[in-house]
């Protein structure tokens, strides 16, 4: 009877922890945390002997210097983890950094993914912060692992990051505007377009500047909705132009806008040959229609270096860090 019992116990056990197995895929397969061999991993083949040894050396001299456990990982997919939680399961389960300093830094780098991640132990979060990560991962290797240069983009980021940690590596300060005057706002909302490829640059504007022609035609010749037009049209003519080529040309072709059509209506509004101009102009736009108006167009791998007997020291994370993905 006793047997019954237990047997009809572990049967409750089991109806209410199955559909958790069933549901939760995760629960039992998850991606496996390899093991920690040197200081920089590559489960993907892609970086040459003498690129991991040159890294290796720079982070194992570091770590002899400083006490600082720094280590790359790259692999090819996350199989379906969260990023986030899979590199800090990582950086947790190698203990990065030294018991009692937490001084222990990963960059994950997951390549089929586009994904990598800058996971960083508490002891460090103090100079190498969540904002300096994101810039590294920004900045320093993304635009290399864009263009297919994993090697450069690593090396990159472990320099920018060891001189993160050093102090020298910082956020450049605000670029200041105070020189435009009453314009100074606008070089605020610049999005680097002087960094964008001559290329988009040159399409970008015949697009956006062809579709504004149009309507700064009709602001320009239309008697009286043309002035509400003209003012209606001051943002575009001051937001595009900076985002495509940066705040010094673009203030300048949105000045060029508002003073050149400003005066051409100025003209047309207290000069008799300029009335007379837009009268006719007028007469043209409403005969033009003949009473009615039609429009066409749209709208608008493992590593060969280092020894087996390496292995972290026993410090602590806590989410601190950036993400990114390419």
């Amino acid at each position: 009877m006793q047997n019954l019992r237990v047997a009809f116990f572990r049967f409750r056990i089991l109806f209410f922890l199955l559909p958790i197995f069933l549901f939760s895929p995760n629960l039992l397969i998850s991606k496996e945390v390899p093991k920690l061999s040197s200081h920089i991993i590559d489960e993907t083949w892609t970086l040459t002997p003498g690129f991991e040894k040159e890294i290796n050396d720079l982070l194992v001299q570091h770590e002899k210097e400083t006490s600082n456990q720094v280590v790359v990982l790259l692999t090819s997919s996350l199989e379906d983890e969260n990023l986030e939680e899979y590199s800090l399961r990582v950086a947790e389960t190698w203990k990065l950094g030294q018991k009692g300093k937490d001084n222990g830094v990963l960059l994950f780098i997951a390549k089929d993914d586009r994904k990598l991640r800058i996971e960083v132990g508490y002891g460090l979060e103090g100079t190498l912060t969540d904002v300096l990560c994101h810039r590294i991962i920004e900045q320093e290797i993304k635009p290399s692992f864009k263009a297919g240069d994993f090697e450069e983009g690593i090396r990159n980021g472990v320099h920018k990051i060891l001189d993160a940690i050093a102090g020298t590596y910082t956020i450049p300060p605000p670029k200041d505007y105070s020189y435009l005057g009453p314009f100074a706002f606008l070089g605020e909302m610049d999005g680097g377009g002087e960094n964008i490829p001559i290329t988009v640059r040159i399409f970008g504007s015949i697009f956006v500047f062809g579709i504004l022609g149009i309507f700064t035609y009709l602001a320009a010749n239309i008697p009286f909705f043309g002035w509400v037009l003209y003012f209606f049209l001051f943002p575009f003519w001051s937001l595009f132009p900076i985002a495509l080529h940066g705040p010094d040309i673009g203030i300048s072709i949105f000045l060029i806008y508002a003073i050149g059509i400003g005066l051409w209506k100025l003209y047309h509004l207290l000069t008799p040959h300029g009335r007379k101009r837009m009268k006719e102009k007028e007469s043209s736009f409403g005969s033009s229609g003949g009473g009615s108006s039609s429009s066409s167009g749209g709208g608008w791998s493992s590593s060969s270096s280092g020894s087996s007997s390496f292995g972290g020291g026993g410090g602590s994370f806590g989410g601190g860090g950036s993400s990114g993905s390419w």
